[in-house]
């Protein structure tokens, strides 16, 4: 598999990983203290990081450094969105179309040279 998609892959799945740890404790752990969740974050974010510091090495090279952040951030809110919408509960609002077409000029930006 070619370096780009081993990338892409596993930032995908550290993406879910960090999602879950930044975000799931508001939803399931709301009645704890904040250190019980930060415990429980630590935890999941184990594995964001199993997944997300092979992917920048493997990506580093064959992406610069800028367009391997711009890649994350795309993958984050890739990610993000539906965690929002179908885990949360959160409605689908215009504004995510909004942000996705900065996204898109983030990305040719950053990528067309």
């Amino acid at each position: 598999m070619p370096p780009l998609f081993q990338t892409i892959a596993l930032l995908m799945l550290s993406n879910v990983f960090m999602t879950f740890a930044w975000y799931a404790h508001l939803k399931h752990l709301d009645h704890r203290a904040w250190y019980v969740a930060a415990l429980a974050s630590w935890g999941i974010a184990l594995f964001e990081y199993l997944l997300q510091v092979p992917a920048n090495r493997i990506g580093f090279g064959p992406l610069s450094l800028p367009q391997l952040k711009i890649l994350q951030e795309v993958i984050t809110l890739t990610v993000f969105v539906p965690f929002s919408v179908y885990y949360m509960g959160n409605p689908v609002k215009l504004d995510f179309l909004w942000a996705a077409l900065c996204l898109m000029g983030a990305v040719y930006f950053i990528f067309r040279s």
